[in-house]
């Protein structure tokens, strides 16, 4: 698509948000979004006629880019054959998006529940967890994003999860591993690692196992950072879970269908949960769409014991259709292979080049299209660029390097004192080469910042 210029539609389609949408966390009175004319690929644009490579993937979920021809036909095609049903009846597009997934899961994770996103998913798995452990408390780590219904906006970590935190949801945090901000002092990612777990099973002993339901990671934190964790953590969670019969949840709401290189995260390091979550990639987002990937031994707790939970757009025919072209689409066009190549060959140097030409980048880390630059004030100190939680003028330096990257050309994904580099899987060597040069323009407006 040609991106065509007309301020008029688009000043009726703003005046149409201001007037009447209510934005997600956003104070609605100090926001001014940005009205889309359209997208296609790894690019959108206003209407205005400029154009932004979205190294955001929208919330990191458009894996496929924007309007796959292959999926939007998909939709059509479901849609003029069976736009709905409850989700009582087995349905085709149902049934096979469930066998896809469950192809695609590590170990024995081969029973699907649909939900309709990440939050709803995580609700559902920490229900599963509590009924067939008959334990009440769920452990989670201060660095995560579980989503924003009640009980997963609870489990969450990071500051959103304030105005809503009842102190009553059976929810314990713990530190995980993040070895450039250790919390265990340590040097090396061995120690990390074994200083991390070690902190987990106490907090699990002086917490009492035998009231812990479930432990639940993000297998490759998102919003909170991308830290990659240490070799031999999660298969430590692991081995501490089974001992204290412990359901281990892994959130692949992000990480999931191909971001690290990988179908899930999971597979990089070899561990196998009891549930695990999933949205976002499964279908590019087209039609909203998530799920719980259920074990075999959980699914036997509900075998003659009815589940108590639903949603009456479990499994919706148009999501799950879109799901079948999606992973379909992406084992065709070696999506997953492309995040896992350009990856290590284009994104992980470029992104290390800039780190030494500017002040402002603490640290790069990543895998496959899901990279994070860490940007401070002082290297030697590792003060961040912006304070924990900063807003208004205090988070002046990362709001100067967001409308930098703007306008160079690149929709940034900023997140406290972060950028991420988090473009579609099927984003070519030129477009991320081109990412990477407007990242390098803008990151001289967050090293006017740095000290020394």
């Amino acid at each position: 698509m040609t991106p065509q210029t007309d301020p008029r539609a688009g000043a009726a389609v703003k005046a149409a948000d201001r007037a009447h949408v209510f934005h997600s966390w956003s104070a609605q009175d100090l926001i001014d979004p940005l009205a889309v004319a359209g997208a296609e690929g790894s690019y959108f644009w206003d209407y205005e006629g400029k154009r932004y490579l979205d190294l955001t993937s929208g919330l990191v979920y458009t894996n496929i880019g924007y309007q796959h021809p292959k999926v939007v036909a998909a939709i059509q095609e479901q849609a003029a054959r069976l736009t709905t049903f409850a989700p009582a009846f087995a349905v085709e597009a149902r049934s096979e998006a469930a066998r896809l997934i469950a192809e695609r899961t590590p170990g024995n994770l081969d029973k699907i529940f649909f939900t309709n996103g990440g939050a709803d998913a995580v609700e559902h798995a920490v229900r599963m967890a509590r009924l067939h452990t008959g334990r009440p408390k769920v452990l989670s780590a201060y660095r995560s994003y579980h989503g924003g219904t009640q009980q997963a906006v609870n489990i969450t970590g990071d500051p959103r999860r304030w105005p809503s935190d009842s102190a009553s949801a059976g929810v314990v945090r713990f530190w995980a591993p993040y070895l450039y901000r250790s919390r265990f002092y340590a040097e090396t990612e061995e120690q990390e690692c074994a200083r991390a777990l070690e902190h987990l099973e106490t907090t699990i002993a002086f917490e009492g196992p035998a009231t812990i339901a479930a432990i639940i990671l993000e297998t490759v934190p998102g919003t909170a950072g991308i830290m990659v964790p240490p070799p031999g953590y999660l298969a430590g969670v692991r081995e501490i879970c089974d001992k204290y019969g412990i359901v281990f949840v892994l959130d692949e709401v992000m990480a999931g269908f191909g971001r690290t290189g990988e179908w899930f995260a999971a597979d990089l390091f070899g561990v196998v949960p009891d549930l695990m979550t999933f949205a976002k990639g499964v279908n590019s987002g087209y039609v909203p769409l998530g799920g719980v990937a259920i074990s075999g031994a959980i699914a036997e707790t509900f075998g003659k014991r009815a589940y108590p939970g639903g949603l009456t757009y479990s499994g919706h025919p148009l999501a799950c259709a879109a799901a079948v072209a999606t992973i379909n689409v992406m084992a065709e066009e070696g999506v997953v292979e492309n995040a896992r190549d350009l990856g290590a060959s284009v994104v992980e140097p470029g992104l290390r080049e800039l780190a030494e030409r500017h002040p402002s980048v603490g640290e790069v880390r990543g895998v496959g299209m899901f990279w994070a630059l860490e940007l401070v004030k002082n290297r030697e100190t590792r003060e961040p660029l912006v304070p924990y939680n900063a807003s208004g003028e205090a988070n002046a330096p990362m709001a100067a390097f967001a409308a930098a990257a703007k306008q160079a050309g690149v929709w940034p994904f900023v997140n406290m004192n972060r950028t991420h580099f988090v473009p579609p899987l099927n984003t070519g060597e030129a477009e991320l080469k081109e990412g990477l040069a407007a990242l390098d323009a803008a990151l001289t407006a967050a090293d006017a910042h740095t000290e020394g």
